[in-house]
């Protein structure tokens, strides 16, 4: 596992540059998003995917799956299992959970992530709020 972290808006912006994706533009969409939801949320490269933080790292690009978007979000590096999934109110069933403390969400193309947006965004406020 790769897991170098570089925590700059630069790095990414420097990764993006080199980045071969079939849904590159989609990404750089999708930093817009995360970053847009609040101020304090800062851009870095971890796990060799653009991801963002506050404190510590909470969610992080999905390249590797080939079609669509995704977003893998965390509550950190550090393995930290709660006993139950957080409180997140997700009536547009944006999250597939894959365990108590991490999720994935993903979107087919452009167009679903605009017409989601803001569900998105209200999903990620509640996630950055339980860290």
């Amino acid at each position: 596992m790769h897991c170098k972290t570089t925590d700059t808006a630069e790095a990414v912006d420097a990764f993006m540059v080199g980045l071969v994706h079939p849904f590159k533009a989609e990404v750089e969409a999708l930093r817009g998003i995360v970053t847009g939801v609040d101020p304090r949320i800062a851009e870095g490269v971890k796990w060799n995917a653009p991801s963002w933080r506050l404190d510590e790292y909470f969610a992080t690009t999905h390249l590797r799956a080939r079609q669509g978007i995704g977003v893998i979000l965390h509550r950190g590096a550090k393995t930290r299992a709660p006993e139950q999934r957080p409180a997140i109110d997700d009536p547009d069933g944006l999250l597939e959970w894959l365990g108590p403390d991490r999720a994935r969400v993903a979107f087919a193309d452009r167009d679903e992530l605009c017409r989601r947006q803001p569900a998105f965004e209200a999903v990620l406020r509640q996630w950055i709020r339980q860290l």
